[in-house]
């Protein structure tokens, strides 16, 4: 039975390692294929601007240096020039603020150049957007929902692919000191193809590539009566964002600030800016223009199906695919451990203690009542059992079920049920119900709905529902599975309560539907503050607040209503094979390795272990490469089965020395360990933050450990969950097994 269940779940595996491949490059791009005729007019969107090293965002529009929209009718497209675009709940969650732009696209018409406008800022404005360059902001324009683009190439010189996203300035060092430049004319180039299906047979087009190239360049540059430069090859001077310290200085005598090398440049005027001179000039009238102009490309590009035209957003990641290749073996290495010491357990250890139990416990009523006496006398002085030295010398060397007596009489009745001791003795209290218990229950409850919201949220992934083209559909999918996964969550949390003893169930509801999705709301509620008092896009508006308590509220809490009826009125309570003592038996003194903290920590561990490699690729996107997208969906769903089951056979193993050194108090110790690769991972987070990021500011700090820690207590939540439900299931499993009175 053991060999034949080791060849099914290798099956399983190699079967999921097999389809993981094609799992990963599969995606459905788009509900709809949209088709453009000659000459019709394309709508480009701006969105946002962020930043690798900083958690604030900030629409594109808020910015003081941009133009601003004039709020015109735009030809052909019907927007409106400033016109905001609909969003769903995941792109208001991520910070997006879409808005019609003012700049024209035509399909198949070219445009050399564009005037756009000339911004004047104040000093106050040339601050923010020299703080902005020096923090590595980066623009986000839309044109057929792709991301404005700046196009690489890979090493090997064979492959393009593009990082969403441009810069919108530069930082030179090349004179000592940083000199900032601003991005004020870009070159768009729209990649397109004959249209698929009966649209391209009446003459449509498909956009398949949204390029983005940036220029900064000065005043002293030429420009023509329209404002365009005169030659956008020979740009002599870039623009830099500077003004003279002297707030007396007038914009026409300013000298021009160049290049180190160049005749006009002036050293002492740069050291007094760099020095900050220049920052106490807000209150005066000094302003800077800034002139903005664009051009516009469309290149036919028959190589690039429309299918997969968001495949070179991904080619970056595909060079990693080894890296995750090795992630899995690892995870697989210790998965195979961890599964041969649990069938090891159930298949030998525990069969011999039981039929050995069984054995004797059917003997005489004479040597269970001896029995009896020795064991009162034994818990009336509270000494250990006579196994101690059995399970001092080994953890798993208990399968032999009795020792011999000193005597050499090991066919004596009543001498071998002396003996029973470990695990087997606690069949009166394993099953009593744990302090706290109605916390327990909820918390279980909402492990489960998070559980339910996971893997619905990496099936999807996988198998491409949720995709990049389908934008701020994952977190609006995730928040939608775990409204509805309430009902899980009252569910569960009713059986668990009903199953420690609990009446009201009414009150276990009410906290289950409150705790967990209460305290994360307050949490997000007050980091919004600090983010609202910035500006920032990333602070949630009032009414997404109003409607997200309107579903927790009016949705989330009802459906846990119906789940907690169902399982508490409905269904019985889980019965348990053994009958709990009404005195509690003492627990004798543990080892230092099974005690609280330290457990937890050793055995979180190995569930790390397990997944580190493939958090390095999560954090890299999430915090680290913004301008890159997380697409290996197909090794995430592979390894968090790995995860799962591995959490899953740690807590077993945990529990399992656990009971044999006679500690009945598990309930609240198998949802610990599971958690406890948690702490790790919070750990990991710390490391990285100071390692591998270049974060700064305090808000941008106190963003990444707080939406960090509460990432950990989510994680650590369902793990915790996986864990306890482990657990559970092998304690009922060994302990129906035996014949207990």
């Amino acid at each position: 039975m053991v060999d034949r269940a080791i060849r099914t779940g290798l099956r399983w595996i190699a079967s999921g390692l097999v389809l993981s491949q094609a799992v990963d490059a599969f995606y459905i791009p788009g509900w709809s294929v949209k088709s453009y005729k000659e000459y019709e007019a394309i709508p480009l969107l701006v969105n946002k601007v962020y930043s690798d090293n900083t958690q604030l965002q900030y629409a594109y529009y808020d910015l003081p240096f941009v133009c601003q929209p004039t709020g015109e009718r735009r030809l052909g497209d019907g927007l409106f020039s400033g016109q905001s675009i609909p969003l769903n709940l995941g792109e208001v969650l991520r910070g997006d603020r879409i808005v019609a732009s003012d700049m024209s696209l035509v399909m198949r018409q070219d445009t050399p150049c564009a005037f756009l406008c000339n911004r004047d800022i104040s000093r106050r404005d040339l601050r923010r957007a020299r703080d902005m360059v020096k923090e590595g902001y980066v623009v986000e324009w839309i044109v057929d929902n792709l991301p404005g683009a700046t196009s690489f190439v890979t090493v090997d010189k064979t492959r393009k692919y593009y990082a969403a996203g441009f810069k919108l300035g530069y930082t030179d060092h090349s004179s000592g000191r940083p000199r900032y430049f601003l991005n004020n004319h870009h070159t768009i180039v729209i990649r397109y193809r004959r249209a698929p299906g009966r649209a391209g047979d009446r003459g449509g087009k498909v956009v398949v590539g949204f390029e983005v190239y940036t220029k900064s360049i000065g005043p002293s540059n030429k420009r023509l009566p329209s404002g365009c430069p005169a030659d956008l090859r020979d740009i002599s001077q870039s623009f830099e964002l500077y003004m003279a310290p002297n707030k007396t200085m007038s914009s026409s005598s300013r000298p021009a600030v160049e290049y180190p090398h160049s005749s006009s440049y002036h050293p002492q005027e740069q050291e007094a800016l760099y020095d900050g001179e220049d920052d106490d000039g807000g209150d005066d009238d000094a302003k800077l223009t800034i002139p903005y102009s664009y051009s516009v490309y469309f290149r036919e590009d028959r190589s690039i199906e429309w299918s997969k035209r968001w495949d070179l957003y991904f080619v970056n990641q595909e060079e990693g695919s080894k890296i995750h290749w090795l992630a899995i073996v690892n995870s697989l290495i210790i998965c195979g451990l961890l599964t041969g010491i649990v069938l090891m357990i159930l298949g030998k250890t525990i069969r011999t203690d039981i039929k050995a139990y069984n054995k004797e416990s059917s003997s005489g009523e004479d040597g269970k009542a001896r029995l009896s006496l020795r064991r009162k006398a034994k818990s009336g002085s509270g000494s250990r059992t006579p196994r101690e030295k059995s399970t001092a010398a080994g953890l798993l060397d208990q399968a032999g079920g009795f020792e011999t007596a000193a005597d050499g009489d090991s066919s004596s009745d009543d001498e071998a049920l002396e003996d029973v001791t470990g695990w087997k003795l606690l069949h009166a209290d394993v099953f009593r119900t744990p302090e706290h218990g109605h916390l327990l229950a909820p918390l279980v409850g909402s492990g489960m709905q998070l559980l339910f919201m996971a893997a619905g949220l990496v099936l999807l992934s996988a198998l491409g529902v949720l995709n990049p083209s389908f934008r701020g559909g994952f977190i609006s999918f995730g928040v939608g599975l775990f409204v509805f996964a309430g009902l899980f969550s009252g569910y569960f949390s009713a059986r668990v309560y009903k199953t420690f003893g609990g009446q009201d169930w009414r009150r276990n509801m009410a906290v289950t539907a409150v705790l967990v999705p209460g305290l994360l709301f307050g949490a997000v509620f007050v980091l919004n503050l600090f983010v609202w008092a910035q500006a920032s896009s990333t602070a949630l508006p009032f009414g997404t607040l109003v409607a997200i308590v309107a579903l927790w509220l009016c949705i989330q809490v009802p459906l846990v209503y119906v789940g907690s009826w169902v399982g508490f009125t409905r269904l019985p309570a889980w019965e348990h094979p053994t009958k709990t003592s009404l005195a509690p038996r003492p627990v004798p003194r543990q080892a230092w390795y099974i005690k609280g903290v330290r457990t937890v920590a050793l055995a979180g561990l190995i569930p790390f272990a397990v997944i580190f490699i493939e958090l390095l690729f999560l954090f890299q996107s999430v915090w680290q490469d913004k301008s890159g997208y997380y697409y290996v969906f197909g090794f995430l769903a592979v390894v968090s089965t790995i995860l799962v089951l591995t959490i899953a056979e740690v807590t077993v193993v945990t529990i399992y020395i656990q009971l044999c050194s006679e500690n009945y108090n598990w309930w609240w110790q198998s949802f610990a360990v599971g958690a406890g690769s948690a702490v790790w991972v919070f750990a990991y987070c710390v490391w990285y933050y100071f390692v591998k990021l270049h974060i700064t500011g305090f808000l941008s700090a106190l963003l990444f450990f707080s939406y960090s820690f509460m990432a950990c207590c989510v994680y650590g939540l369902l793990t915790g969950t996986v864990g306890f439900l482990a657990a559970y299931a092998f304690v009922r499993r060994i302990y129906g097994a035996i014949k207990a009175d």
